[in-house]
């Protein structure tokens, strides 16, 4: 792994020197622009437009637009002067619970590793916030970008998770088109629910896959080949006008399937419902064996002594 950033964290007066990885790793398949034409991958050309010449890197500085089309400038050593303290220490600010802070915050995940000496100190904070089942809140700057943070404990190992700052999320007030004052049916919220119990499971990431993605890769591998490639139309998706309709169907869809009997071919017959072929076949067969004797009927008032 690469190491993303160097320094320590603090709690207290306590040290722990430590190395940053990145957790994760975008998979996303990368495009580039090509010209039809010839087939060649196009640049992007920083450009002047008002000398009309191509920019080197070195001519380059960055500048903050106050009013429109004013800047004020700032050289590379100014704005690493600032961020030079920042930079090097990780301070634990608070130790909270996890379940209190919403998904929305999280930003990118790394992992922490000890650093030079500092495996004793390491040990000692993951130890201390297995048994507390905190998470410590604390500030970090990499590359120049302060953020929040949340150094948690990850199976044997220390993780930091960048979190947005308060002020960095849009209030859910500035979302257009909510519904506001709407009543919900009772049955639909019923077998909404019934929905929800019948999908729920536990969490398991293996099951999940960039279906896409796979899709791009195995028509890139065709396309390598010299395949011709032909796309069936996706099915068009259409309004739910009944949702009442929609939501009986989802349940009977996500019913897990019949246990079916060892020997699916012969239903068992019952005694209340006799199939019209049993009743037939009953009737024959007492045809066969012959017309029953008739009771002999007897009268006490027929009877004489003799």
């Amino acid at each position: 792994m690469h190491t993303v950033w160097k320094g320590a964290i603090s709690f207290g007066l306590v040290h722990v020197p430590v190395k940053m990885f990145s957790a994760t790793e975008d998979k996303d398949i990368s495009m580039r622009y090509v010209h039809k034409e010839c087939g060649s991958p196009l640049s992007y050309v920083r450009k002047c437009p008002v000398c009309e010449k191509e920019v080197q890197w070195e001519e380059i500085s960055k500048g903050y637009e106050y009013e429109k089309g004013k800047f004020v400038l700032f050289e590379k050593d100014e704005l690493e002067q600032i961020a030079e303290q920042a930079n090097k220490s990780i301070a634990i600010l608070d130790f909270v619970d996890l379940s209190e802070i919403d998904p929305i915050y999280f930003q990118k995940t790394y992992y922490l590793a000890p650093d030079q000496a500092g495996g004793n100190a390491y040990q000692l904070l993951k130890e201390a916030m297995s048994q507390s089942g905190k998470i410590g809140i604390a500030k970090i700057s990499i590359r120049s970008k302060s953020s929040l943070a949340a150094i948690r404990v990850l199976d044997n190992c220390l993780a930091i998770e960048t979190m947005f700052y308060p002020d960095e999320i849009r209030p859910v007030s500035q979302v257009p088109n909510l519904p506001e004052n709407i009543a919900v049916n009772e049955k639909e919220l019923g077998m909404a629910q019934m929905l929800i119990d019948q999908l729920s499971t536990p969490f398991d990431p293996e099951k999940y896959t960039d279906d896409y993605r796979a899709r791009l890769l195995e028509l890139i591998e065709h396309k390598v080949t010299g395949e011709e490639i032909k796309i069936a139309p996706a099915k068009q998706e259409t309004n739910v006008i009944d949702l009442m309709a929609a939501l009986q169907a989802s349940i009977e869809a996500a019913k897990p399937a019949a246990i079916t009997p060892t020997d699916p071919g012969k239903p068992k017959k019952t005694a209340k419902a006799k199939t019209k072929t049993a009743a037939a076949e009953d009737k024959q067969a007492a045809g066969a064996e012959g017309p029953k004797p008739k009771r002999r009927k007897t009268a006490k008032k027929n009877e004489t002594v003799s």
